[in-house]
């Protein structure tokens, strides 16, 4: 399957924070085509491992971890109103301002779970049982007092609206019902894409990508590619699995921030241009140094993000696991963060994989030993 319709696919499956049941199995299908073996995790980490030509076994194989984050933010219901109306509140870090018209699936009960989202029901049953449409609503600027119209949107003034009176939207929600905020993967010109969560199935799929280009490619040490849980939340998911896997080296793939007109050019990257390299404190300066070796050896567009304080990615948790473990970051340029209509350029994403499988290929002992010395 083309790297396209991978992201496509990855895109469309709710996984919000916590609950990312759907999206895991999505994430197990494309990494199981790459991998010797693949689990889920008790977290609902997606767990995919692929061998390398070591000798030995248990400790005595180096291994090297791979985390992308599965997770998306989203919503969830907190109280049904007469009318049916449902108020709201955000799992993870959501835009208020964002909200007001979005359309929404609220992911109702299904065999009597109420927060096990399923593969949505089909149009013509949606209503009564399952999943609901919806969209986002607020007050009309018409019927504002003159001091709201210039004041944040507040998530306690907003509801969504499903067309269904209250007797029937709680034959399906209830208190604590997950809802998806959702968008249309759009193919744009010049290989753009723009849909929601590609923060971070994008990464998700960068890993995929990886795993795929070493099979072409010799590698000695394991590769551990951990699709995480829970990232947008607590990052308990990179947390937990890097304790368990014990690597000595990791990498977290994620994004950041893509040039865009209004936005500070030092804290922002050109899609087009490649990945991105975390450069500072959360970052052994060995792998980050290695990964701008071999971009400039191998001819990979690249870029450097300055990093002085910890991040909000899985490498912040992995790096403190345990004893402590080297972390790598390489991030993909994007805009639009947390909204619906998040937009990447798909050659980052091969140039990402690109550079991460060679990097992998040329792990030894020697880089091993080096990490130990600044």
């Amino acid at each position: 399957m083309e790297l396209k319709e991978i992201l496509k696919d990855l895109t469309t499956a709710p996984g919000i924070s916590g609950y990312e049941t759907q999206a895991a199995e999505v994430a197990k299908k494309h990494l199981n085509a790459y991998s010797d073996e693949v689990r889920i995790d008790k977290i609902g980490n997606v767990v995919a491992i692929k061998r390398g030509g070591q000798s030995g076994e248990g400790d005595e194989r180096r291994k090297i971890l791979l985390a992308a984050h599965l997770d998306e933010i989203g919503l969830m219901v907190t109280k049904v109103e007469d009318g049916g109306f449902l108020r709201i509140t955000a799992i993870g870090g959501v835009d208020s301002a964002t909200l007001p018209g979005q359309e929404v699936t609220v992911l109702g009960k299904k065999n009597d779970n109420p927060l096990t989202p399923t593969t949505p029901l089909p149009p013509l049953i949606r209503g009564i049982k399952g999943d609901l449409r919806g969209v986002i609503g607020a007050k009309p600027p018409h019927l504002q007092a003159p001091d709201e119209a210039n004041k944040p949107v507040n998530m306690d003034d907003l509801y969504i609206d499903v067309g269904l009176a209250k007797e029937d939207v709680e034959k399906s929600v209830e208190v604590g019902t997950l809802v998806r905020i959702e968008s249309e993967f759009l193919e744009l010109s010049n290989g753009y894409i723009a849909a929601q969560v590609l923060d971070d199935r994008s990464g998700v799929a960068a890993m995929v990508e990886t795993m795929r280009r070493l099979t072409l490619r010799k590698h000695t040490w394991d590769v551990y590619a951990i699709a995480t849980a829970q990232e947008e939340f607590s990052g308990s998911g990179a947390r937990g699995a890097a304790f368990g896997i014990r690597p000595q080296i990791a990498i977290a793939i994620d994004v950041t921030f893509g040039a865009a007109p209004g936005l500070p050019e030092r804290q922002t990257f050109p899609l087009s241009k490649g990945p991105v390299i975390g450069i500072g404190p959360n970052f052994h300066p060995k792998i980050s140094q290695k990964l701008r070796d071999v971009a400039k050896e191998h001819e990979i567009p690249c870029q450097l993000e300055p990093s002085p304080h910890p991040g909000g990615t899985d490498a912040v948790n992995i790096q403190i696991s345990r004893a402590g473990i080297p972390c790598g970051l390489l991030s993909i340029p994007l805009r639009n963060m947390h909204t619906t209509v998040e937009i990447l350029k798909l050659e980052d994403i091969k140039r990402l994989a690109e550079l991460l499988s060679i990097f992998i290929s040329e792990l030894d002992t020697q880089f091993e030993e080096n990490l130990k010395c600044f």
